[in-house]
């Protein structure tokens, strides 16, 4: 199994919505490196949820229910969209703050490449930030 992070705006999309909807697609992601991290998702493999822009913290857990398949929101057949369901909410979300703070967190994607909305999540870096947020 693989481990991901997938940042959303809560005004946009928030993990509450996403717990009422009970399953979404992942569109819209147009940057490379982003992109190509869909296309590695593998059905089952698990993704924090990241709060972006407000409340900067990782509040769930959601679960790889398809794998990459077109984006439906374009034509370019560049772009893919992965569909999640909600698997798990963080009993206390985990901020940036705290996640800096870490020595063994200052590798993971979310700190040194900052702007990418779809990154990977080391299996120490997932395990780290599930302990943080007992």
């Amino acid at each position: 199994m693989n481990y991901w992070l997938i940042k959303s705006e809560p005004f946009k999309y928030s993990w509450e919505q996403f717990e009422k909807d009970g399953q979404t697609f992942w569109d819209g992601v147009r940057n490379y490196a982003a992109r190509n991290n869909l296309k590695a998702m593998k059905k089952g493999d698990l993704a924090f949820w990241y709060h972006s822009n407000e409340g900067l913290a990782i509040v769930g857990i959601a679960k790889v229910v398809k794998e990459a398949y077109q984006d439906p929101t374009t034509k370019d057949e560049a772009w893919v969209a992965v569909d999640f369901k909600p698997f798990k909410k963080l009993k206390n979300p985990v901020t940036l703050a705290q996640i800096k703070a870490e020595k063994d967190l200052t590798n993971m994607d979310l700190v040194r490449l900052s702007r990418l909305s779809v990154g990977t999540v080391k299996e120490h870096e997932w395990n780290k930030i599930l302990e943080m947020s007992k």
